[in-house]
């Protein structure tokens, strides 16, 4: 066996430095209890002798496994994915490895196996990303105060008794409508995403209640039901001609149904913004390079992800303090108007 494969431990570069291990462990953890000239010393000794902790041994001895379960879903999404990539780098940035669980049907109701399942790996908490659609929360209802892990909600209506951290869907939908309302437009029609998704169904309130406050009647002649692609954008647009022929700019609930709408307005000889005036939800990368440059609402989705983890930290170290009552945290996030050629 070569020096290179086998591993140095804690006991060799305590000696190599002249120290005892609980100093090498506290260099390792990053403890305060030491001069800066031993840390430095030791540091460089384990650079040397190229010295990597034994995760599995720390968190045995910790009782910690600085393991963060992530369940989520529909990542053939920009939502979604990028939520899921927010999640990560936060987790990296507080030095925890993240165990991934991906539901392929996220309307279901029967998730205690999955849950049962990360706990049985020992995760410390885990952060819930499946979108809510329908009663899909239903589970937690009755099995959350049991459970020996906090978890923190992604894409879920906020309650009194659930760690939520969410995108202001109602407000974004609202500052798109506005906008249109703002530019002259009157007759403004929706291509919802499906309604049975708590966020697409915020969006179009949001839509409802800037028309609204504005005075402005709409009925359900106005509303097209997608389902997120871009070819439900598309035909959306032609449904909503045929119901609302008078129609002078559509809202549509994501970037892709979007795009669709717009190739439909292309075919049928219409003209954007001219005759057409057009606002997305999203702003995937793409949106800025639509033919016209799309206006959209910006979601802070990697901030997002990035706030849940620090939630769970809060969380977890509220545990550690032994605090009897633990408070529920909210944090809604306000989105972003940007404003592009379409409208």
């Amino acid at each position: 066996m070569t020096n290179k494969s086998r591993q140095v431990t804690i006991s060799q570069v305590a000696k190599e430095a002249g120290v005892s291990s609980q100093t090498v462990s506290r260099v390792v953890n990053n403890r305060q209890e030491i001069t800066p000239e031993t840390r430095q010393h030791v540091q460089e000794v384990i650079k040397r002798l190229g010295y990597q902790p034994n995760a599995i041994a720390r968190s045995l001895i910790q009782r910690r496994s600085h393991t963060l379960g992530i369940v989520t879903s529909g990542l053939e999404y920009f939502g979604p994915s990028h939520l899921l990539i927010g999640v990560e780098q936060g987790a990296n940035q507080a030095g925890l490895s993240i165990l991934l669980n991906l539901v392929h049907q996220p309307e279901t109701r029967y998730i205690g196996s999955i849950v049962n399942s990360l706990i049985s790996r020992q995760v410390e908490g885990i952060i819930w990303a499946v979108p809510e659609i329908g009663d899909n929360r239903s589970w937690f209802r009755e099995n959350l105060p049991q459970l020996a892990v906090p978890v923190v909600f992604l894409s879920t209506q906020p309650r009194e008794n659930l760690n939520v951290v969410e995108i202001d869907n109602r407000h974004g939908a609202y500052m798109a409508t506005q906008h249109l309302l703002e530019r002259g437009y009157r007759k403004i029609g929706h291509i919802a995403g499906p309604l049975a998704w708590w966020a697409a169904s915020e969006r179009r309130r949001g839509w409802q209640d800037a028309l609204t406050a504005a005075g402005v009647p709409f009925g359900d002649d106005q509303i097209v039901e997608g389902n997120w692609s871009a070819e439900s954008g598309e035909r959306g647009l032609h449904e909503l001609l045929t119901k609302f022929p008078d129609v002078q700019a559509v809202f549509a609930c994501n970037d892709q149904m979007a795009l669709g709408l717009m190739r439909a307005a292309r075919s049928l000889g219409k003209r954007i913004p001219e005759d057409l005036a057009v606002v997305g939800f999203d702003d995937i990368p793409e949106s800025a390079f639509y033919y016209p440059p799309l206006t959209t609402v910006r979601q802070g989705l990697y901030e997002l992800g990035h706030i849940a983890v620090q939630t769970f930290m809060k969380l977890r170290q509220a545990e550690q303090r032994d605090e009897s009552v633990t408070t529920v945290h909210t944090v809604m996030l306000q989105p972003q108007l940007v404003i592009r050629e379409s409208t």
